[in-house]
């Protein structure tokens, strides 16, 4: 028997809020829209909900929030609390257009756009106050912002907003809100950091859970293409190729290699283009445009873009490189497969980062299941390009028959085979071939896969050791000296990771690795040495500034340290005794003699 799907005119919804609806042409409730709706008491209770990315959520507290404010409020009656920027403006424009009848006034309050026209917005009347935690605190703590009227606090994604440190800004946007009749919470994921703020703000809280498995989404096809470390982007680029996408987000791990990527795709005839936090608020909004008016077809983003956009279509997310964790993951999958429609979400992966990734999976005890398979080589490529180039000039002959009778002349004219080949060489010279990159994935799953067995064997452990730290010989590289150090926050592996990022090169081009407090001493191959001059900047932006470089002599020996410790005197007998201590004694052996040497401590590098 086939159920019958419940209506947005089912609900005691205002008439103003059923004709917006109607006029943006939504007439059923997403699940978690009819889970907050149908439960009429919900409006007077503080509220808990569980559901994943895209499933509606903004609709969900919208709906029934203004469905209980009376219209025409000229004070704030409803804030709502959004971890970025991107994602306030959005639900902002989600209640203009939803309460544009009843005479909602929105006002906006985030990093980057004008104080003072913030502050005009919210004399002009504003009923619903959208913003981000630091933004909304400034202006409590500024005045600008009345909170006597409020009733209604939204903390949506609140995971990621304490993800992203914003902890203190909404416990003191809390406390200053202490007298709102309801606090709703929305968010895909509950953290113990989320449980502990909900035990503090919100009163005996009604729950709502839509996720049995955050990892599950059953309507986007989960991938992992692997790789070569040697040709990260070439394989991506192949995978671009490959799949095709309509509209992608391409997510990377840091800023400059967002920026790095989307300006080589671009070189190459992608169109691409950039979103990060080094941007202004004006350049993200313009990156967004392009995206969503199709100016561009590949989105290159930071985790900044990671939540709450809601860009419509996304085909593809592109996950490049391992992600800082699972739910990370999961929440840069969610910007496809939205609103019912199917999506793809591929991850691209080294062989060794393969290995750490199913690790990860394993320990989470995720259900989510992925198709590995080595990323698609340039003939791969070429046979698959030609087929859909072939299918798509049929489709187009089928469509129309202007252009048979020209056909027809042609023929009569010239020889068939010619014909048609210098109509290829035209319309398909243009066609991206690809890169020859089989040969190195299958080197590097098969290495990957030999250092798994080694390790299993019992004898083989210390073998497979030592294969994996052996230091390549760095005679003729150079010597670089960064800025930066452990009182930077540097840790030797988070260090190596970005300068492999920053200069794109291998981990077998680092040497041996000398982190001090104030710095850091670090040898790269002969190869990784015109990398490293020609990308300064780069790994300026990772935090690693040069301070010296100099080439490691063939002579075998690595660069002497200098500054290590002190010079060493010559006579120690002489050395006066510090004042107020004690003149050195010589240690005793059992009988009472003096005897043998005092035993100091070994120095340790700084």
């Amino acid at each position: 028997m086939q159920e019958i799907q419940e209506r947005f005119t089912d609900f005691n919804l205002r008439p103003e809020l059923l004709r917006a609806l109607e006029r943006k042409g939504f007439e059923h409730p997403m699940p978690v829209q009819t889970a907050v709706l149908r439960d009429e008491s919900l409006a007077g209770d503080d509220l808990i909900v569980q559901a994943r990315t895209g499933s509606g959520k903004t609709l969900a507290f919208a709906l029934p929030l203004l469905n209980e404010m009376e219209p025409g409020a000229r004070t704030p009656r409803i804030i709502v609390l959004s971890p970025t920027r991107e994602l306030a403006q959005q639900t902002a424009r989600e209640f203009a257009w939803l309460g544009a009848d009843m005479g909602v006034r929105v006002a906006t309050l985030v990093g980057g756009l004008d104080m003072e026209r913030q502050i005009r917005s919210l004399r002009d009347g504003a009923s619903v106050v959208v913003g981000t935690p630091g933004r909304i605190l400034d202006h409590l703590r500024r005045g600008t912002l009345k909170t006597d009227d409020i009733t209604s606090v939204v903390l949506d994604e609140g995971d990621h907003m304490l993800d992203m440190g914003f902890h203190d800004e909404m416990e003191a946007i809390l406390q200053a809100m202490d007298h709102v009749e309801r606090t709703w919470l929305f968010s895909a994921t509950m953290p113990p950091e989320v449980l502990s703020l909900t035990k503090l703000y919100l009163d005996a809280p009604k729950k709502i859970s839509l996720v049995s498995d955050v990892a599950s989404h059953s309507d986007i096809t989960q991938k992992a293409y692997i790789i070569p470390s040697r040709k990260r982007f070439e394989g991506l680029v192949n995978v671009l190729i490959w799949e095709n996408p309509s509209k992608s987000l391409l997510f990377c791990g840091t800023r400059a290699e967002t920026q790095d990527i989307a300006d080589r795709l671009c070189d190459i005839g992608f169109r691409a283009t950039a979103i990060h936090g080094d941007m202004s608020q004006r350049e993200r909004n313009n990156a967004l445009s392009a995206l969503r008016g199709g100016r561009v077809s590949i989105l290159v983003a930071t985790d900044v873009a990671a939540r709450g956009l809601d860009i419509d279509a996304v085909s593809h997310v592109i996950q490049y490189g391992l992600p800082q964790n699972l739910e990370a993951f999961v929440h840069r999958s969610g910007r496809t497969g939205r609103a019912g429609h199917e999506g793809s979400n591929l991850i691209l992966l080294t062989a060794r980062e393969a290995r750490q990734f199913k690790f990860m999976l394993h320990q989470s005890h995720s259900k989510l299941t992925l198709e590995w398979i080595p990323a698609p080589d340039a003939a791969e490529i070429e046979g698959q390009s030609r087929i859909r180039f072939e299918n798509n000039i049929i489709e187009h002959a089928l469509e129309s028959d202007e252009f048979e009778e020209w056909a027809r002349e042609l023929l009569s004219r010239e020889e068939a085979p010619v014909l048609v080949s210098g109509l290829l060489a035209k319309a398909y010279g243009d066609q991206p071939s690809g890169y020859s990159i089989r040969e190195d994935v299958q080197f590097e799953m098969d290495r990957e896969k030999g250092r798994r067995d080694a390790a299993q064997r019992g004898n083989g452990k210390d073998a497979a050791r030592k294969e994996r730290f052996k230091r390549p010989e760095m005679t003729g590289g150079v010597s670089v000296q960064f800025a930066a150090g452990r009182n930077d926050g540097w840790e030797v592996g988070p260090l190596l990771g970005a300068i492999c990022r920053g200069a794109g090169l291998g981990r077998e081009d680092v040497g041996n690795i000398r982190l001090r407090d104030t710095s850091a001493v670090v040898e790269i191959s002969p190869r990784g040495a015109s990398y490293i001059e020609a990308r300064r900047e780069r790994l300026e932006k990772e935090g690693l500034p040069i301070a010296a470089m100099r080439e490691i002599k063939g002579d075998g020996e690595r660069p002497r340290r200098t500054g290590d410790r002190a010079p060493r005197r010559e006579n120690r007998e002489a050395r006066e005794p510090r004042e107020g201590r004690e003149s050195f004694r010589p240690r005793r052996t059992r009988d009472g003699e003096s005897g043998g040497r005092r035993k100091f401590p070994k120095y340790k590098d700084e």
